[in-house]
């Protein structure tokens, strides 16, 4: 294990001072100030010393410390310029053996199209709770190369991304994120162990990551981008049988419920009823849409 010393509450209060910080809401800013929890992440994540770690939404450096400590390289993409300027002397200063491993890309998550260095192979972050799902989806569709990752999240974006079908929480997280790998609850994270404290619960979510379904004629982001556009219609009203919730994508009720015999599904049944791959039979059984085949 590397000579790396974690940041405790003390240091993160100082750290914050002597950059004039004033959390806010609007970025979901809540630091972790427990070193405990830190190694209880890191542990959790699975990562070891042949990793390159990309982590979102640094912050202070809390989590940073403990990726530096166990894996290979840890890439931080920050959209925070005050944050982004004060973490490399942080790392310095707490882990300064392990600085030449450490990088930093100033940039909104949502906006990232390339990382430098090695491709990351785990992700591992304190999301930030506002944009969460938005930027996990947008990571793995980008970075393919990401095997496993961890992240914390607001509890209840947890349960939704690691439900299955049938459970009231499943939706569209859920479908989406199950397209790239398989999720599960890995824990719970209590208030204290943040500043400030958040007025919501926290929970980590993992994942490994495997191949998405694949269709005969049809490419990958093909396939996925029609998936997600149905997914989306099926969930808009969740209250409606698919036959009812899809006929604006398919043009009426009738072609809804063609599209849903044809992939084998009743026409009364509704989104929150059906898995991935039931999800894509039925994308393919509503046709590319009209444009692409125009």
């Amino acid at each position: 294990m590397r000579q790396v010393r974690l940041l405790t509450a003390p240091d993160v209060r100082t750290l914050a001072d002597e950059i004039g910080l004033r959390p806010t809401k609007q970025r979901g800013q809540n630091f972790v100030i427990d070193p405990n929890t830190v190694r209880r992440i890191v542990r959790t994540s699975g990562i070891g010393d042949q990793d390159v770690v990309l982590e979102v939404g640094p912050g202070l450096g809390s989590l940073t410390l403990g990726l530096l400590e166990a894996a290979d390289r840890v890439v931080a993409v920050e959209v925070d310029e005050v944050l982004a300027a004060r973490l490399p002397r942080t790392v310095e200063e707490h882990a300064a053996s392990a600085a030449e491993r450490f990088t930093l890309v100033l940039q909104d998550a949502l906006r990232v199209t390339e990382l430098p260095g090695p491709a990351p192979t785990a992700l591992v972050a304190n999301l930030p709770y506002n944009v969460s799902v938005p930027v996990l989806l947008h990571l793995l569709e980008l970075l393919p190369s990401i095997e496993r990752g961890l992240v914390m999240v607001q509890a209840e974006v947890a349960h939704r991304l690691a439900a299955g079908p049938g459970s009231r929480t499943y939706g569209v997280p859920s479908v989406k994120a199950a397209w790239y790998g398989e999720l599960h609850l890995a824990g719970n994270i209590g208030r204290n162990v943040f500043w400030p404290a958040p007025n919501v619960d926290s929970a980590l979510v993992a994942w490994t990551r495997r191949e998405p379904p694949s269709v005969p004629g049809w490419t990958s982001e093909e396939l996925r981008r029609r998936l997600f556009t149905v997914v989306d219609a099926a969930f808009a009203q969740r209250r409606k049988t698919l036959r009812a919730g899809l006929a604006g994508l398919a043009g009426s009720p009738a072609a809804a419920e063609e599209a849903l015999v044809a992939a084998g599904l009743s026409p009364q049944v509704r989104g929150e009823q059906l898995d991935l791959d039931a999800f894509v039979r039925l994308a393919v059984a509503m046709g590319r849409p009209q444009e692409e085949t125009a």
